[in-house]
């Protein structure tokens, strides 16, 4: 335990932020991205400021139960952003405070409801895909062409494109996976386009005392020189050079993720789709396409990274007659 409060005792706005201050050093240490750094922060703030001057190791069950509840009824969240609260807060407990109570196996875990995911047809991806221009246009194609995640395709380093073997390769998706997807051919031209385009921005970089990237895990220290080199940029990168929180260095990071969601509304809109469609519904659409032309589910499971095939199975549920290509009586 890193964390020794002052009398044993964690209340109060200074016990606080002590608390969130040694949070930071934990996640950080475990390699937790940026992203869940600042939703868990966001949490334990919560559930901290909800029990003002209690020390957490004083509550319970009642009081974390109390809490999510809240935030269902009250707040009326998803489950799965219920589910992250609660994973937040068994985090500040088993990790920060190094503490593990009885109570902690008996929370119960929200159910997330069985939905079906959104899909497009191919003509609709078409016609979203005519209403996104530049960056974002080979953006979304990317994510369509290959089923990749919205931030496996804006983290996308230029050294994981390969050209000569038609595959991408994908760095630490979800659960910190790698796994190898098909590179487009019509899709390819565009790339080269903007690797080539990075290339010139990484040496106004460069000529300008710049040129770093983030680099995962220890790689900054096993590898000194590799953040300058153009194989770890990213083939999306932000347009401006920007502070990193982590470590306070400046450094060239990917294009925001929330621009792309912008533009797939207005494209959205422009081509009169009426299904919501989001950077995921490119993902669904993907694998229901493929499942649809007779590739093997098995071959779209590892394409998607799936852990378990059940999990690509809900594909076979949205196809245009059904799981098994089961023909209506009615159009018997």
């Amino acid at each position: 335990m890193d964390y020794q409060p002052k009398d044993g005792v964690i209340t109060g706005e200074d016990g606080t932020s002590r608390l969130l201050d040694a949070a930071v050093r934990r996640m950080r240490v475990a390699h937790y991205s940026l992203r869940t750094e600042r939703a868990y922060l966001g949490w334990i703030r919560r559930f901290l400021l909800a029990h003002p001057r209690r020390d957490p190791r004083a509550l319970g069950a009642v009081q974390v139960e109390t809490f999510l509840t809240g935030l269902a009824v009250e707040g009326r969240v998803a489950a799965s952003t219920q589910n992250q609260a609660l994973a937040a807060i068994l985090f500040l407990y088993r990790d920060v405070l190094g503490v593990k109570l009885a109570w902690m196996d008996d929370v119960v875990r929200a159910k997330r409801p069985q939905r079906l995911p959104t899909v497009l047809s191919q003509q609709e991806v078409r016609a979203l895909l005519a209403h996104l221009e530049g960056r974002m246009a080979v953006l979304a194609k990317l994510l369509y062409g290959t089923g990749m995640r919205l931030m496996e395709g804006v983290r996308l380093r230029v050294k994981d494109v390969d050209f000569a073997r038609n595959e991408i390769t994908v760095r630490e998706g979800k659960g910190g996976k790698d796994r190898r997807t098909m590179l487009p051919g019509s899709l390819v031209p565009m790339l080269v386009a903007e690797i080539e385009r990075v290339q010139v921005l990484h040496q106004q970089d460069l000529a300008g005392g710049a040129g770093e990237v983030w680099l995962p895990h220890a790689l900054a220290r096993k590898y000194p020189a590799a953040a300058r080199e153009l194989g770890w940029q990213y083939v999306f990168p932000a347009r401006t050079i920007s502070l990193d929180p982590r470590d306070g260095r400046w450094r060239r990071h990917h294009l925001d993720e929330a621009m792309l969601s912008r533009a797939l509304k207005r494209a959205q809109l422009a081509a009169g789709i009426a299904k919501p469609v989001t950077a995921h519904t490119l993902r669904h659409s993907f694998a229901t396409h493929l499942i649809e032309s007779g590739y093997d589910i098995r071959t779209v499971q590892e394409l998607l990274g799936h852990k378990d095939v059940a999990t690509t199975q809900i594909y076979t549920h949205v196809l245009n007659r059904g799981a098994g290509a089961v023909l209506s009586p009615l159009d018997r």
